[in-house]
């Protein structure tokens, strides 16, 4: 047997990215989306979503101190949690402003562009692609699994099993490891704006690039990993 295939049981799981792809294709050849409501959709699922795992991420060590019974932890990384997020919220979200002036200028929302964003600007794409963000919520599902930490080896071993573990423990606990996901996202939809305008200037058929976007995006490649692991 090959040993970097991967168990079927593992794929028996990916049934949840089927349906979100199908639905996400089903749904736009419905509604005849253009390029334009494709990029927006993913740029507003990559605003919300990813802010909600970097919330988890910041946040989720705080349940697992709590779990555990750490009270002063909880608190300790509930407080550090605050701070953490005050940066990532304005740091995430200008990232996304800078996209959205982008996306505006190259497919705007409305017939006109209106130059500069404003605000009416983020109603219409709410309105508009809201029900785009259940199906990416599905997509990264597994972002929002709440794990145990590895349990704390005694602070004085200097093992070199109870040192691996103690920063896997750390590396557990670290509420930024999590949150740089989204920004891999964040890169993602930077290199799609170019292939959406090309696609666009070369007049290729919509349905077509919905396709091949969607399979990208809803694949979980996290099993292909996982294969290469085992």
């Amino acid at each position: 047997m090959n040993e970097t295939a991967v168990p079927t049981s593992r794929w028996a799981g990916a049934w949840p990215d089927a349906l979100a792809f199908a639905t996400g294709l089903a749904l736009a050849r419905v509604f005849r989306w253009e390029t334009r409501d494709l990029v927006w959709s993913l740029w507003l699922s990559s605003l919300l979503v990813g802010y909600a795992m970097i919330l988890w991420s910041i946040f989720s060590p705080v349940v697992v101190l709590k779990r555990e019974g750490r009270t002063g932890g909880a608190i300790a990384a509930l407080a550090g949690g605050l701070f953490t997020l005050l940066f990532f919220t304005f740091h995430f979200g200008m990232f996304h402003f800078v996209h959205s002036a982008f996306l505006n200028g190259f497919f705007p929302v409305a017939d006109k562009p209106e130059g500069f964003p404003e605000p009416s600007l983020y109603a219409e794409v709410l309105a508009r692609y809201w029900w785009f963000v259940p199906v990416a919520l599905l997509a990264e599902r597994q972002a929002f699994k709440l794990q145990p930490a590895p349990p704390e080896p005694p602070p004085t071993s200097v093992k070199a099993a109870d040192i691996a573990q103690r920063k896997a423990r750390q590396a557990h606990l670290n509420p930024t490891a999590g949150a740089m996901q989204p920004y891999k996202n964040v890169v993602r939809l930077h290199l799609l704006i170019f292939f959406f305008a090309g696609a666009h200037f070369a007049k290729l058929d919509s349905f077509l690039v919905y396709s091949a976007v969607y399979a990208a995006y809803f694949f979980p490649w996290r099993l292909l990993q996982a294969g290469k692991a085992a």
